[in-house]
């Protein structure tokens, strides 16, 4: 069990890493791109920032499912995932916090699904509240040139 958590821990550990960089290399890039010179902010291009958002969020998201799935694949205690897709898609389920429950690993190894869960959570959450910050700034842009 002790070994299970260290290596949730380690795994967590990564994951709010990837998260972390990811997220703050999108924010500066999306910092340039909305100091816009011009009076008029299109509606058009914060629908395309909130498009990229979501998708290069997503992406963060998948990678960090990624590496749990391939973490359940190569661990010697875990045998019921077959194949690589199988132990991804277990992580998918689990990282989303679904729990579908066809898949579940043994009992020994367990707690590492919850504690991929509560990444999950966390994680998702925290893509959430950027997605919800560039929407937050997108609307205020586009009132404040309104008023202009």
């Amino acid at each position: 069990m002790v070994l299970n958590i260290t290596i949730g821990v380690i795994i967590i550990g990564i994951t709010i890493l990837i998260h972390g960089y990811g997220t703050f290399y999108w924010v500066k890039i999306l910092a340039k791109n909305f100091q816009d010179k011009q009076k008029h902010f299109l509606n058009t291009k914060i629908t395309w920032f909130l498009i990229y958002t979501a998708i290069y969020l997503l992406a963060l998201n998948f990678i960090e499912a990624i590496i749990w799935g391939v973490t359940y694949y190569i661990l010697p205690g875990i045998s019921e995932f077959e194949s690589l897709e199988k132990a991804i898609y277990f992580s998918l389920v689990t990282f989303t916090t679904l729990g579908y429950g066809e898949i579940t690993i043994s009992s020994n190894n367990r707690i590492l699904a919850g504690l991929e869960a509560m990444d999950g959570v966390l994680l998702l959450g925290w893509t959430t509240a950027i997605m919800f910050s560039v929407l937050q700034y997108s609307i205020k842009n586009l009132f404040q040139n309104k008023e202009n």
